[in-house]
């Protein structure tokens, strides 16, 4: 067994995206290798509608896959091929670009006014970039949640954990897409594919990612005497972790329990021509996209 060592610990950031909505971005808009396969991630947490019912009007998605995922309000969504519906609490949308499509969502929160979900971006490998495009919708009720015996309590969403498959299947870079909580004081480690990126992302509570015995992902700083103090080796809400190499991460969760997302896919490694969301390999196939998008030719249609 091997513990993968915390690489980088870093905040979400916020910022505003579509027609003015306010949320916070943990990655995205640059490095492609960070997370590769992933290229971007989201947390729109609202309790003002105001700062959120504007929304994503339409846009256009070309080369990646969008995952959202919703734990509180209803997601309003369309499409240009004449796909309509929400997602309320719970529910799950993988939706693979592939070939190009027109697209939208619209926040509505709940019945207090309250939003949040989270919206992930997956790159497509060139083999897969301009295939048609495909939706999987994902009731809350038909995600398994495994509850192991100290409480630590498991939704799987994509891939094979603990023996439970998720519902979304048929995706390039093999993710595995959990939602995990651990009761307070819980020390727990999780298996992780030793071959794949991954990352936790921390949306409720706190915890510490690191084996007692590794120092590397502690932050420290110095004294004025010049001694180095440890300020913190805690992770809260909005946190961002990524992992070095292994097969297990350790998870020492705080007094009030800790949730996060652990996401993880295989590494794609291929050259990133990126404008929005459209992402494709060369500068030539970007262009090309832009000239679809503005010729009325952006949807295509299977042989």
């Amino acid at each position: 067994m091997s513990i993968r060592p915390v690489a980088q610990i870093s905040e979400a950031q916020p910022t505003l995206e579509g027609a003015g909505v306010k949320l916070h971005r943990a990655f995205g808009f640059g490095d492609p290798d960070l997370a590769d396969p992933f290229l971007l991630f989201d947390d729109f947490r609202n309790d003002r509608p105001e700062d959120y019912l504007r929304g994503f009007p339409w846009h256009p998605h070309r080369g990646i896959e969008t995952i959202t995922y919703v734990l509180t309000g209803t997601v309003d969504h369309g499409d240009s091929l004449g796909n309509v519906g929400a997602l309320e609490a719970g529910d799950v949308q993988w939706m693979t670009a592939g070939s190009g499509i027109l697209h939208q969502e619209m926040p509505k929160g709940d019945a207090a006014g309250r939003m949040h979900g989270f919206q992930l971006w997956a790159n497509l490998p060139s083999s897969l970039k301009m295939t048609d495009p495909r939706y999987q919708d994902v009731k809350a009720t038909d995600i398994p949640e495994i509850i192991d015996d100290d409480g630590t309590r498991v939704k799987v969403i994509c891939g094979t954990f603990w023996g439970q498959i998720g519902p979304v299947d048929g995706i390039a870079a093999q993710p595995r897409y959990l939602d995990i909580f651990i009761p307070p004081g819980i020390k727990k480690t999780l298996p992780v594919d030793t071959y794949q990126k991954a990352f936790a992302y921390i949306f409720e509570g706190a915890g510490t990612f690191r084996d007692a015995s590794d120092p590397v992902g502690v932050l420290l700083e110095k004294e004025a005497g010049g001694e180095e103090i440890l300020i913190r080796d805690r992770t809260g809400d909005r946190s961002l972790v990524l992992f070095g190499t292994g097969d297990t991460i350790t998870v020492q969760a705080g007094e009030h329990g800790i949730r996060f997302l652990l996401v993880s896919g295989s590494p794609i490694r291929e050259p990133v021509a990126w404008h929005g969301p459209i992402v494709m390999n060369t500068q030539d196939e970007l262009r090309q996209a832009m000239r679809d998008l503005n010729a009325g030719t952006f949807i295509k249609k299977s042989a």
